[in-house]
């Protein structure tokens, strides 16, 4: 018996899909049936393997590389998915730069990075995609945030502000877009672990003991965010409209300044107003 593919016959553009949660996703959606354009920016070994894994399970796949700080770029990549895809049913705004600096040291050239990739390039790739879907009757849109969106942490000035941009445009053009068939919604991971992060933190990172400061006990992986992707794209998920999903294995869930979640509390409060 042919095991079942939940994405069968979805057109999928993935932005970001070089490396880390894009890549992830975009061969999960390959495996599920889908037909999928990669975009991405730098180098592309891991990207044409991901080409290679998605056609091999049966798929159509291209990958295309495009230069999010350039704003043709974005409109170009746009015009050749739809032309390889034959339409389009689902936009992942994936794509996103993390440069962490102080803010006495942010400079133009890092804001204007930052925005431009982050943020103006989220914005007019679902412009041009929209008369697409639309065509098609309908899809899904979603925009890859972060916990950064909701929750401070030092030397990202710059780069949550670009999250918070993205919750913000995901309400707004859910409400512009849901009477053409086209559902808008935001996810924001927490802590997912990815190559470059194991680059910058090296060898002697301890996944492992670190893993613990998150109430789930783990890491995520993309393929956790591939997950909440599908669901998020298909008919389960009809009625929510809008929303950031927040994928973080419970990181937001912790009161600052509280001690170890794990650990029994020693001290009881207000037990004097209670009989």
């Amino acid at each position: 018996m042919k095991p079942e593919k939940r994405m069968e016959g979805r057109r999928a553009l993935v932005t970001g899909a070089g490396t880390g949660i894009g890549l992830g996703v975009a061969v999960e959606l390959g495996k599920n049936g889908s037909d999928v354009v990669l975009h991405y920016s730098h180098t592309d070994d891991a990207v044409l393997s991901a080409v290679e894994l998605i056609e091999e399970a049966g798929g159509r796949a291209l990958a295309i590389r495009a230069d999010f700080r350039r704003l043709a770029e974005v409109e170009r990549l746009a015009t050749e998915a739809v032309e390889f895809l034959g339409g389009i049913d689902l936009l992942v705004n994936n794509a996103g730069i993390t440069h962490n600096v102080p803010i006495e040291e942010v400079n133009e050239a890092h804001f204007e990075t930052l925005f431009n990739v982050n943020v103006r390039a989220q914005i007019f790739l679902t412009k041009a995609v929209v008369p697409h879907m639309t065509e098609s009757s309908g899809g899904a849109i979603i925009n890859v945030t972060s916990v950064h969106a909701f929750g401070g942490m030092t030397g990202h000035p710059v780069y949550a502000a670009t999250k918070g941009a993205i919750v913000a445009f995901t309400r707004e053009v859910a409400l512009e877009l849901i009477s053409k068939g086209i559902r808008v919604n935001a996810i924001a991971p927490g802590w997912i672990r990815v190559e470059n992060q194991e680059k910058v933190l090296g060898s002697e990172f301890d996944w492992d003991q670190e893993a613990k400061s998150v109430p789930v006990g783990f890491v995520g992986v993309p393929e956790d965010i591939a997950e909440l992707v599908m669901f998020l794209s298909s008919d389960a998920s009809r009625f929510i409209l809008g929303q950031t999903i927040v994928a973080d294995g419970g990181q937001l869930a912790i009161l600052p300044l509280t001690g170890d979640f794990r650990t029994p509390r020693a001290k009881q409060f207000g037990s004097q107003y209670v009989d």
